[in-house]
């Protein structure tokens, strides 16, 4: 009777939503931050830090990467790192192929260390100094917090050049030639940035001749991209534009803190692209935006127009269409929330948590039950009784796992079991294959958050 209720009571004020998904900044329906991403046999992964666990630099969420073969529709499956209960994992870096395995450069706890495996999807495993992934001694770390030369041995990210040498590059403007054992550092070099001060989440790239570091300035709200170049080396020495901040906060498009990222680059082509955090929700709840990175003749960088629509598909693969949704309905809803500003008191953001932000198209809205919501439902409403053969539901805070019920009915009186799982899954999204008539749809939450960034009904 309850869910009857709601049916008729929010029907009321529905709304028909587009058919066509609408891809666009953030490209991931989860709370990320420091993403890395690479195209490997025309699939695209994106190694991030998990956000969204509410405990700020104190905590991280369970490692994932996130696979697409469009750049639209995103999932994962499972951990890909073997972290340890209350081990912090942070800024992974770009998977790197070297001689048929991947290599990777996360933040454990707060040092660098080096993993292995045989796909860039993993499972990773942990490198010791100078030896194999095969290895059982403990392993040591590439940079301590502390790193040589004033360095911070945080966010690190290696760049191969076209003659085979590798280098890293890390926090507070370290950086180093790689040995070819992936595991052991030469001697740390600074690199003289035009602008000082604290800096992280450094890239370094080469195109078309032309060495590419950038580095952060400042943080939050704040937070900028500069660069400078070289045409010589991945060392140095380095020229350094007039204008050389390519990233910063478009307060007329309330975007705010393009902080630490990445540059990819679509390969057989000249397009490239800059994946950055977001920080219009404060503290560790960073989404990922993506928009294009653009060159002059001369090879400088032109400023990156930071968008709300992004850069959609990068690879088009057929999709099936989406049946449109009416309606949804919840047994609660969270209260709205006001950001608060860490650095910028212009940012001016409430979080709305309504049941229609889990049908809208957007990776950035989200639907949540209250708090005291103990038997949290979802009901999805498609208008009239038709054919509906598939559910795919992408959960608020995923890496937690989940277990859930689907219900399907015709009249919102009758349900009938139809998909979901007892046992909990860190997945995302979760997909339930049936063939049944229904107007309705209901799930309902066993285990893990009750929320949802995005339900899409076939």
């Amino acid at each position: 009777m309850r869910a009857l209720a709601w049916v008729i009571i929010v029907t009321l004020f529905h709304s028909t939503l587009s058919l066509a998904q609408r891809p666009g900044n953030p490209i991931i329906p989860d709370l990320i931050a420091d993403p890395s991403i690479v195209e490997i046999n025309d699939t695209f992964y994106c190694y991030a830090t998990t956000d969204g666990y509410n405990q700020g630099l104190a905590s991280s969420g369970p490692p994932v990467v996130w696979i697409s073969p469009d750049f639209v529709h995103w999932s994962f499956k499972g951990t890909f790192f073997p972290a340890a209960v209350g081990q912090l994992y942070w800024a992974p870096s770009t998977v790197t192929q070297v001689n048929g395995k991947y290599y990777l450069y996360p933040t454990i706890n707060t040092n660098i260390q080096a993993a292995v495996a045989n796909s860039p999807a993993g499972p990773f495993h942990v490198l010791k100094g100078g030896d194999t992934f095969t290895g059982s001694d403990a392993p040591q770390p590439l940079v301590t917090l502390k790193g040589p030369k004033g360095t911070k041995g945080i966010d690190a990210e290696v760049f191969i050049d076209e003659d085979g040498k590798t280098y890293m590059v890390w926090a507070q403007r370290g950086a180093a030639r790689l040995h070819n054992d992936m595991v052991t550092l030469d001697t740390t070099v600074v690199i003289p940035t035009k602008r000082g001060g604290y800096s992280e989440g450094p890239f370094l790239f080469k195109r078309k001749g032309i060495y590419y570091y950038l580095y952060t300035l400042s943080g939050h709200e704040n937070y900028q991209y500069a660069y400078i170049y070289s045409k010589v080396s991945p060392l140095g020495p380095f020229e350094f534009p007039d204008k050389d901040i390519i990233a910063t906060t478009d307060h007329a498009k309330g975007i705010y803190g393009p902080g630490h990222g990445s540059v990819f680059n679509v390969k057989g082509t000249d397009n490239y692209y800059f994946a950055y955090l977001e920080f219009g929700r404060g503290s560790t709840n960073r989404q990922v935006w993506v928009d294009k990175l653009t060159f002059n003749e001369d090879g400088t960088i032109n400023p990156v127009v930071l968008t709300h629509e992004g850069v959609g598909a990068l690879r088009h693969i057929k999709h099936p269409q989406p049946l449109a949704i009416k309606n949804a309905i919840a047994s609660s809803t969270l209260p709205d929330l006001k950001i608060k500003p860490i650095k910028d008191s212009t940012l001016n953001r409430t979080e709305t948590y309504q049941p229609q932000n889990a049908i809208d198209q957007s990776n950035g809205t989200r639907w949540l039950a209250a708090t005291t919501d103990s038997l949290a439902t979802f009901i999805i409403d498609l208008g009239t009784a038709q054919k509906v053969k598939k559910l795919e539901a992408y959960f608020v805070k995923p890496t937690a796992g989940h277990a859930y019920t689907l219900e399907y009915s015709t009249n919102a009186k009758t349900w009938k079991q139809c998909g979901g799982h007892a046992d909990v899954r860190i997945q995302s999204p979760h997909i339930d294959n049936f063939s049944v008539t229904a107007r309705y749809l209901r799930i309902s939450f066993l285990k893990g958050m009750a929320g949802l960034w995005e339900v899409t009904i076939y």
